[in-house]
């Protein structure tokens, strides 16, 4: 298989995945597999509640269910991309924000620990000033806090 041939099936596999994704969560999708539970359940006599009855309405849950983890997990993996995107655009173009940010879901959980101590302390130095919207950056924190405080009491 070529490049080529790889992005064209992968173009058309997202398009599919974003159409079915988006049709299955539609008002009219929920009606239809509401409709055939009703057609199955009023079935149940006809058929004496058998054993292939239940079967039919196991087996077909069963394999859509197994299908569309695939197909909504690819959409969730775009739109939780083109959000990283544009939260790193964000940090990026802020003077204000911590270039450390850009990229952090490529960090390991234990990275974001630490990252996620230095944002406590960055809360606890805001506390103390009694205004959460004084500091900043992770990277300028405490000396901005100190600044700040300086500046209040000249």
């Amino acid at each position: 298989m070529t490049k080529k041939t790889d992005v064209k099936s992968t173009d058309i596999f997202e398009t599919f995945a974003a159409k079915v994704t988006k049709a299955s969560g539609s008002t009219s999708m929920f009606a239809t597999a509401f409709l055939i539970v009703v057609v199955w359940a009023i079935c149940g006599p006809i058929f004496d509640y058998s054993e292939t009855w239940q079967l039919v309405i196991n087996t077909g849950t069963t394999i859509i269910t197994f299908l569309m983890v695939f197909l909504i997990q690819k959409s969730q993996n775009k739109d939780s991309l083109a959000i990283q995107l544009k939260l790193n655009e964000l940090v990026a173009c802020n003077e204000f924000a911590s270039n450390r940010l850009i990229d952090i879901e490529d960090m390991t959980e234990q990275e974001m620990e630490v990252v996620k101590k230095y944002y406590a302390k960055l809360a606890d130095l805001s506390k103390q000033a009694q205004n959460l919207h004084e500091s900043h950056s992770l990277d300028e924190a405490q000396e901005n806090h100190k600044d700040k405080i300086e500046a209040k009491s000249k």
